[in-house]
């Protein structure tokens, strides 16, 4: 049985989710992160959204998730991230979704890939121009062109993002280096920490 999902409450959740709401109904994907994009960067600088403490707490070892909201109409899913410093990702996908991340404190290094050849479960890619999202700046991930990493720019400092995903991000494809300059691929189930 799924265990009942309970949102943080913060200062200006309903303004935040009635901006998200209001681009998720816009249907096209193109125009749907396009419109999150500048949901983002406007509630990232906006006095009155503030989001709860426990995004700024960062765990030992991996960055944090923290879910703020799941749309029961729309499908979509909030996500907070804590990246603790020096914190990233390994090359992974979003399960087919499209995503938008807007960095809310901190620089995060982002690293889009391209997939160039697959034989199975090995994947070949190309790293394309490295991004720098600093606060306020937002970015988004339409499939097929969803293969990055992520990392906090700073090795002293934390730093937060919010992700909206399509739906329920359950699980990621990781692509694993190896030797030959290949990638194996692994699915990873993702955990969200308490609030």
């Amino acid at each position: 049985m799924e265990a009942m999902f309970t949102p943080p409450p913060f200062a200006g959740r309903e303004r935040l989710i009635a901006g998200i709401d209001g681009a998720v109904c816009l249907v096209d994907p193109k125009a749907i992160t396009d419109a999150l994009q500048r949901v983002l960067r406007e509630a990232i600088i906006d006095p009155l959204i503030e989001l709860p403490p426990c995004v700024r707490r960062p765990v030992d070892g991996h960055y944090a998730r923290r879910e703020l909201h799941r749309s029961p109409t729309l499908g979509y899913s909030v996500i907070a991230m804590c990246w603790g410093p020096g914190q990233g990702t390994p090359l992974h996908d979003h399960d087919a979704m499209w995503c938008v991340e807007g960095v809310w404190q901190g620089e995060l290094i982002v690293t889009p890939y391209a997939l160039l050849e697959q034989r199975g479960e090995r994947h070949r890619f190309a790293a394309q121009d490295t991004l720098y999202g600093h606060r306020g700046s937002a970015g988004s991930l339409i499939p097929p062109y969803e293969y990055h990493t992520l990392r906090n720019a700073s090795d002293e400092d934390i730093a937060v993002s919010v992700h909206v995903y399509q739906g329920v991000m359950e699980r990621s494809a990781v692509f694993d280096p190896l030797d030959d300059g290949w990638y194996q691929r692994r699915v990873k189930v993702m955990e969200t920490e308490a609030s």
